[in-house]
């Protein structure tokens, strides 16, 4: 049994005759009439019943049709996919993330993709909100932390890791903490976010330690630009992920204070809509984020 076989007597059974496959096959009808013959012969069971006038399929030609259905729909979705990986990206891309991160790190990502596929264009918005995909047409969002949306498939790309920093003139004002407890006698710079948060958790290996920050913050704010700023001006210790903080540290504008105590790391996901199959553009552009993720600690 072959490939051409199941897709001749496909095309007979849906078409309605030899001949009128044989139009749709752009091959002889006697090819077509050979080609199911061989297949019946093989099978040792009549697929078609056929008079001078009329065709009707055999209780066994259903079976085999149904199946044989089945089986060229798989080959043709393998070919479309191998394809479809293969093509060279090409239309517009519409992506989103978060202000600060498409400042840091996916601004630069976009560059180098569109240095790589000239055939393609970007549309970028990073924004504060989240934005809905599905509904306004996005083709891909960078996001952190879990995944909510069901609709939406999530191909993780690395971790954002956080670290503890402070200015040198802060540092050199203050006694050194040791332990999370010592962060009581210090100043600190809280990144809130949406909403309030009161405190910190950080982890040593097995060691974990919760401190409640809110009485304890010089400072709440809802942007990383924010505490990133005001760390550099010497306001106190406060939370930066190693992406944002590791230039700031090889400048000399920040060092990192308990080193050996962090803040649990936040995963970073490419998050797109689960439609069948991934676009070339999509897949190019999540496998070059991927590739350009930064390697966490590099300062530290």
């Amino acid at each position: 049994m072959t490939l051409e076989q199941l897709r001749v007597l496909v095309k007979v059974i849906e078409s309605g005759s030899f001949t009128r496959a044989a139009d749709l096959l752009d091959t002889p009808r006697s090819h077509v009439s050979r080609v199911v013959a061989q297949l019946e012969a093989e099978l040792g069971v009549q697929l078609l019943e056929r008079t001078t006038r009329t065709m009707s399929v055999s209780e066994a030609g259903r079976a085999v049709y149904e199946r044989a259905q089945s089986v060229l729909a798989t080959i043709d979705d393998t070919l479309r996919l191998v394809q479809q990986a293969r093509a060279e990206p090409r239309g517009v891309l519409r992506l989103t993330c978060g202000v600060e991160f498409g400042i840091a790190a996916v601004g630069a990502w976009v560059e180098a993709f569109l240095e790589r596929h000239p055939q393609v264009t970007v549309e970028a918005e990073y924004a504060s909100r989240d934005i809905d995909l599905v509904h306004e047409g996005f083709d891909l969002a960078i996001r952190s932390g879990p995944l909510p949306d069901s609709r939406l498939v999530a191909r993780p790309l690395g971790e954002f890791v956080y670290g503890l920093y402070a200015s040198p003139a802060y540092v050199q004002a203050h006694p050194a903490p040791r332990q999370p407890n010592d962060l009581a006698a210090h100043q600190l710079v809280v990144f809130t976010g949406d909403s309030p948060r009161t405190n910190w958790t950080l982890h040593q290996g097995a060691r974990r330690e919760v401190l409640k920050v809110g009485p304890l913050a010089r400072l709440r704010v809802n942007t990383g630009a924010s505490v990133r700023s005001a760390l550099v001006r010497g306001l106190g210790i406060g939370q930066l992920p190693s992406v944002v903080a590791d230039d700031l540290v090889r400048s000399g504008a920040l060092v990192p204070v308990l080193p050996r105590w962090r803040p649990a790391p936040v995963p970073v996901l490419a998050v797109y809509p689960s439609h069948r199959y991934l676009t070339p553009k999509v897949k190019a552009f999540v496998e070059l984020a991927s590739a350009l993720f930064p390697a966490p600690g590099r300062a530290t």
